[in-house]
């Protein structure tokens, strides 16, 4: 039976009123989300920026490892905080969560080497971590079946508030302040939630309120009875960190070998003990066969895995591709044209004085002898690095602005720019080929859920999840793909609004079907392993884009390949979950 569907013969319920708990838990995640998405949509610029604008200067490759493996931390790790939320109360592990991000992210702005930045990277994984199965799980226990659909509707909804905010506050700031107010900011929102929390939040019914607690040791043998035993979680865990190191410290071939290596040891480790078991010895969990516990859904969050690892690509993969390969000038010209130059100058800022720190570094780098001269790959790779300054300036236009740009000889015998007409010409750029932000753009999937959520969440509210699901899958297939074809600011925007529509219908469901299908005393602990998908998402999307992108986009000049490849995994991902509905659940539940 469908968990979503209503009992066959009676009259449907009317839909219950939604608690105060439910409005204060969405109110958090929306500061949570400005704080996240504050950051995360505009890491991928900061990540492989030039040093010369504040930003890292990493390669595409480091930037895939960075925002593969560090998320997948985050969304590994909410199976055993909800486990342990469930246990020892809500409250007081939202005041844990929020103690760890406030300087967390504050330090994201401290750090400049690639460790240093992992390892402030990773605190905020930890924090967000503890966060997100409590935070869901409130909004499971506060709603049942007649309201969930539209409540985790309005959840999603506000999810997509704070993340259409968050990059549109961390664009203005790091354009006009530099990149250090933006993790100041993201600091800021996260301290907000102390008062929504102390104030406002009343504990939802859970064990902690109960008069039957668990021990701990009792908590986390719950966790590993989802997949199976010890044993076998040790087995997928050890498998799971592989992926997560491969590709900087071990190749992909080793890490494929040692994973094989690994089950296959255990299996023939097996063979004694499945006969020592048949003769009633029991031996310590690491001595126990394996044992695999609700497969059916282990399979279904594997199935997902699929679908957020092309879903990741609007944040991981589409800014560096926007900076690189999409010319924004006609949504700054319909700016222009429909509200004013002030507005196009906001929205499509530039910092002036960052850009012309940048034409005098590459008229001493290539004026030598007095004068600016440039070669074919000069060109290219100036014309590249004023990506980084939002600026889509012509190879010819660099050459000879360049070349007409002042010199002096200084005391040194080194050449100079005029820092005045390096001024000028930085003015000039521009006005003349300013782009939009990025972040701005992608952020259309954020503002199009925050417009159409609750709308979508009705009309979809009484279909079966995962006939649901397919149908979101594919049509954000379609906008993804697309992305392989287009090169303009407007139609980019349209295949990120089509893919936002795929996600509307797809994403809530995917998450209600979790919270309806879980033991009630262990809500928080099964979205907790919900969130595996989405890890399993992250370090698949950060590998993937990283190399494609390294490998496609950059090195062969075929970003249409990369996208192609994000958008058949999508459609894929579609076709094998119609496969387990009609051969796995047989129109079952994955219980």
């Amino acid at each position: 039976m469908n968990p979503s569907a209503p009992a066959s013969g009676g009259p449907r319920k009317p839909r219950s009123k939604l608690p105060q708990s439910f409005w204060v838990a969405n109110t958090m995640e929306i500061f949570e989300r400005l704080a996240w998405y504050g950051f995360f949509a505009v890491s991928t610029l900061y990540i492989t920026g030039s040093k010369a604008e504040g930003a890292l200067g990493f390669t595409s490759e480091q930037r895939g490892m960075l925002q593969g493996v560090v998320p997948f931390i985050l969304y590994l790790l909410p199976v055993v905080f909800g486990a342990l939320a469930d246990r020892f109360g809500y409250k007081k592990t939202f005041l844990l969560a929020y103690t760890l991000m406030v300087p967390a992210y504050y330090l994201l702005g401290q750090f400049h080497a690639f460790g240093g930045f992992f390892m402030a990277f990773l605190f905020v994984a930890v924090g967000a971590a503890i966060f997100k199965p409590v935070v869901v799980g409130t909004v499971a226990r506060t709603t049942d079946e007649t309201n969930s659909s539209m409540g985790f509707g309005i959840f999603y909804m506000m999810v997509n508030v704070g993340g259409f905010v968050g990059p549109i506050v961390a664009g203005m700031v790091r354009v006009r302040y530099g990149w250090d107010w933006v993790f100041v900011a993201s600091a800021f929102w996260i301290a907000c939630n102390f008062i929504w929390l102390l104030v406002f939040y009343k504990e939802p019914t859970t064990e902690a309120t109960s008069g039957e607690k668990r021990s701990v040791k009792q908590v986390l043998a719950g966790i590993v009875e989802v997949l199976g035993n010890g044993r076998f979680f040790l087995l997928i865990f050890v498998i799971l960190s592989m992926l997560a190191i491969s590709g900087r410290y071990i190749s992909w071939n080793q890490m494929l070998v040692i994973s094989a290596i690994w089950v296959g040891l255990n299996i023939i480790l097996d063979i004694p003990l499945r006969a020592r078991a048949k003769n009633g010895t029991v031996g310590s969990w690491l001595m126990q066969p394996l044992k695999l516990g609700n497969w059916k859904f282990a399979l279904y969050l594997l199935i997902l895995s699929g679908f957020w690892t092309s879903f990741n690509q609007i944040f991981l993969t589409m800014p560096e591709f926007i900076r690189d390969y999409v010319d924004t000038s006609d949504m700054v010209k319909t700016a222009r044209n429909w509200v004013g130059d002030d507005f196009a100058n906001e929205f499509a800022a530039v910092n002036e004085p960052f850009l012309a720190g940048e034409i005098h570094s590459l008229a001493e780098k290539y004026g030598t002898s007095g004068v600016v001269s440039l070669g074919d790959a000069d060109s290219k790779a100036s014309r590249r690095s004023l990506f980084d300054f939002k600026v889509r300036v012509p190879e010819a236009d660099i050459r000879s602005s360049l070349a007409a740009l002042p010199m002096t000889k200084t005391a040194s015998g080194v050449w100079s720019a005029d820092s005045s007409a390096a001024k000028t010409l930085a003015h000039m750029w521009a006005e003349k080929y300013r782009q939009v932000n990025p972040e701005y753009i992608i952020n259309i999937d954020a503002g199009a859920i925050v417009v159409f959520q609750v709308l979508v969440s009705f009309l979809i509210g009484f279909f079966p999840p995962l006939s649901v699901m397919v149908v979101g899958i594919l049509v954000s297939a379609v906008g993804i793909g697309m992305s392989a074809w287009l090169s303009t600011g407007w139609l980019v925007t349209l295949a990120i609004t089509i893919f936002a529509f795929g996600e509307m219908i797809a994403s809530p469901k995917s998450q209600e079907y979790v919270g309806r299908i879980a033991p009630q005393q262990k809500v928080a602990m099964y979205m907790g392993f919900y969130f595996w998908t989405i890890a399993l998402g992250n370090i698949f999307g950060g590998r993937l884009s990283g190399e494609l992108y390294g490998s496609l986009a950059r090195d062969q000049g075929r970003p249409d390949l990369m996208w192609m490849i994000f958008g058949g995994l999508a459609l894929l991902t579609a076709v094998i979950l119609v496969l387990y509905d009609r051969l796995i659940l047989k129109k079952g539940t994955p219980e």
